[in-house]
C-alpha cells in the first residue's frame, strides 16, 4: 500500500532514499511528534524570553533561580566538595594509575594531564582559602575570590544542572537540523558558519553565554563543527543574556536608555560577527574535525525545497534518537564532567584574573595604548575608560563596577556596551573555552578580545555620539 505524503512528510532512511510504505509512514508520524514536542520544550527552556518577577528571563533562568533559592548558603559547600573531589580524584588517578576502561566515567572525569591537575589543585587551594579567609588578600578579598565564591558559583551550579540535563531537547531531537537547514545559506554567507550555529546564537542571546558555549562544545565534540567553526561560534556568539545586559546597564547608570543600549549591542555584535571570522586568528584555524571527519551535511537535494528538506532532516534525527533513559544517562555524565572539570578551573583562572585587576597595575599598563584611540574617538574621560574596558578580559562585570564612577554618561554608555560585546572573559567564558576541546589558548583569546574591543569601540562610539 502506497502512502501519498509530500516530500516534507516522507521519512529519509540511512541511504537518503524515501520509503513510501505505510509502516514507515507510521514511524514518520511518531518521529514528527517527537521532534515537535521535545524541540518545543527545548525552545521554551532556552530561547523564549518573558517577564518574570520584574525582569526579562527564560524558563531555564526561572528554574535556576528557584534551585538557587532552595540551596541557599548550602551551595558553597557543594562547590567546595566538587572542587576538592575533582583535585584529589585527579591526583589519585595520576599517582595510582589504575587500569581504567577507556570509556569509564572515572577516567573521563579524573584522568587529566599535569596542567589541568595543577589548575584543579589551585582551584581547591583557593576555595578553601576563601572559605576559611586564610591567605593573601589577593585571593580571599570580596572583590576577587569572593566574587567567584559568592556571586558566580552559586549561579553556575544550579544553571549547569538544568542546562546540561535539558540540552538534548535543544540539540538532539531535530531542532538544530531544522533551523540549520533553513538558516544555512544566510549563516554561510554572512558568518562563514553552518546554519545549525543559529541555535547556539539564539540560546546565548536569550539565555546565557555559558549555555550557548555548552551547545558549541558539544557540537564540536560530535564533529558537527570544524575547529575553525567552533572557535568562531565560541568567541563570536557567546553573548550574555538580555537579563544580564540590563544588570550591567543598571550598574553603570544607563538603564534610562536601555532600549538604545541593547539595540547598540545587537548592532555591534552583528558587525563583529561578520568581521571576526574573516581575520586572524580565527580565519587561520583549520577546518579539521574532532572525530577526524565531519558529521554534518547541510546540502539540499535538488528535488526538495529548503523547508521540505529541513523537516525531513529534523524528523530523521528525532527518529534516530535512543531512549530518553539513555539520553538522561549521557547528560548526567556530561553534568559530572562540567562540575568536576570546569568549576575548579573557574575558581583558579577567575580568581587570578580578578586579583590582577584589583591589586596590580597590569590592566592599566595594557590599557595605555587605548587612551590615544579613545581620545581620537572623542570619548570623555578616556584615561578612566581605558582600564575599565581592558578589565573586561578578567570578568564581564568588572567594567561596570569600575566604570560607574565615570561622570560622563556617554562614556559610561560606551564602557557598558563594550563590556557586553567583548564576550571573552576569563572568569567564565574563557575558562570554559580553555577547558573544552576547542583549540584556543590564552594569548589567542586575548587577541580576539582586543580585536572585538576595537571593532566594538568604533560602532558603539558612533552611536553614542548620535545619542549624546
Amino acid at each position: 500500500m502506497t502512502n501519498h505524503m509530500d516530500k516534507s512528510q516522507q521519512p529519509i532512511l540511512g541511504n537518503n532514499t524515501v520509503d513510501p510504505e505505510t509502516p514507515k509512514a507510521a514511524q514518520w508520524r511518531a518521529a514528527m511528534w517527537k521532534f515537535l514536542l521535545f524541540s518545543a520544550l527545548g525552545i521554551a527552556l532556552f530561547i523564549i524570553p518573558f517577564q518574570w518577577d520584574g525582569k526579562v528571563t527564560i524558563l531555564l533562568g526561572v528554574l535556576t533561580d528557584t534551585l538557587q533559592a532552595v540551596l541557599g548558603g548550602f551551595v558553597v559547600y557543594i562547590a567546595m566538595a566538587i572542587v576538592t573531589i575533582s583535585a584529589l580524584g585527579a591526583l589519585a588517578v595520576k599517582v595510582l594509575k589504575p587500569n581504567l576502561h577507556e570509556d569509564s566515567l572515572v577516567k573521563n572525569l579524573f584522568d587529566v594531564d599535569w596542567f589541568w591537575l595543577t589548575t584543579r589543585f589551585l582551584g581547591m587551594l583557593f576555595v578553601w582559602m576563601i572559605f576559611l579567609q586564610v591567605g593573601p588578600e589577593f585571593i580571599i578579598n570580596r572583590n576577587t575570590g569572593g566574587v567567584i565564591f559568592e556571586d558566580l558559583i552559586p549561579i553556575l551550579i544550579p544553571l549547569f544542572f538544568f542546562a546540561i540535563l535539558s540540552l538534548p531537547f535543544l540539540t538532539d531531537f531535530g531542532l538544530m537540523e531544522f533551523l540549520g537547514t533553513l538558516a544555512s545559506k544566510v549563516f554561510i554567507k554572512l558568518f562563514k558558519l553552518p546554519g545549525r550555529s543559529a541555535v547556539d546564537a539564539m540560546s546565548s542571546w536569550f539565555g546565557a553565554a555559558s549555555i550557548g558555549l555548552l551547545v558549541t562544545m558539544q557540537q564540536y565534540d560530535k564533529s558537527f563543527y570544524s575547529q575553525r567553526e567552533a572557535a568562531i561560534i565560541a568567541t563570536t556568539f557567546s553573548v550574555t543574556s538580555i537579563a544580564f545586559t540590563y544588570v550591567v546597564a543598571k550598574t553603570i547608570g544607563v538603564d534610562n536608555n536601555f532600549v538604545y543600549f541593547y539595540l547598540t549591542i545587537a548592532l555591534t555584535g552583528f558587525i563583529a560577527a561578520i568581521i571576526m571570522p574573516r581575520i586572524p586568528p580565527l580565519s587561520l584555524k583549520p577546518d579539521t574535525y574532532h572525530a577526524g571527519k565531519s558529521m554534518l551535511d547541510e546540502g539540499i537535494p535538488a528535488e526538495y525545497t529548503t523547508y521540505q528538506w529541513a523537516v525531513n532532516r529534523a524528523v530523521t534525527r528525532a527518529h534516530s534518537m535512543p531512549s530518553l533513559g539513555y539520553v538522561f544517562k549521557r547528560s548526567v555524565h556530561n553534568l559530572f564532567d562540567i562540575y568536576f572539570g570546569l568549576i575548579p578551573v573557574i575558581f583558579a583562572i577567575g580568581t587570578i584574573g580578578l586579583g590582577l585587576a584589583e591589586y596590580t597595575p597590569v590592566f592599566n599598563w595594557l590599557a595605555t595604548p587605548l587612551v590615544p584611540l579613545l581620545e581620537w574617538l572623542q570619548i570623555p574621560e578616556a584615561a578612566k575608560a581605558a582600564p575599565a574596558m581592558i578589565m573586561g578580559f578578567a570578568d564581564m562585570y568588572l567594567p561596570a563596577l569600575v566604570g560607574k564612577s565615570i561622570e560622563s554618561e556617554m562614556t559610561r554608555f560606551i564602557v557598558g556596551a563594550a563590556s557586553i560585546t567583548q564576550i571573552i572573559y576569563m572568569s567564565e567564558v574563557g575558562a570554559l573555552i580553555l577547558k573544552s576541546n576547542i583549540k584556543l589558548n590564552v594569548l589567542e583569546l586575548f587577541l580576539i578580545f582586543m580585536l572585538r574591543t576595537l571593532i566594538s569601540l568604533v560602532v558603539i562610539t558612533s552611536v553614542a555620539h548620535l545619542l549624546y
